[in-house]
């Protein structure tokens, strides 16, 4: 097993769930397929999927929802199969 670091894709705002209301995409043990979301950057209020392109499992989000990111910054990791 391998932890790969998923990015951010785009700088913006940082969401780890699809509605204040609603749970996180992803929580620690979560089994991630490709295309799952894992969180969503929030750019001019346009939200932009960022997505999983690997199976395995989630183990955790390295920033915290609402915090601004920079493209190219560590978000989450994954232990890949």
């Amino acid at each position: 097993m391998a932890i790969i670091v998923v990015r951010a894709p785009i700088p913006g705002i940082f969401y780890d769930k699809p509605a204040p209301d609603q749970p996180p995409f992803k929580t620690e043990g979560d089994s991630v397929a490709p295309g799952d979301s894992l969180a969503l950057v929030e750019v001019m209020k346009t939200f932009n999927p960022v997505k999983s392109s690997k199976n395995g499992r989630f183990v955790r989000y390295l920033v915290e929802n609402e915090d601004e990111l920079m493209a190219g910054q560590p978000i989450a990791e994954i232990d890949v199969d």
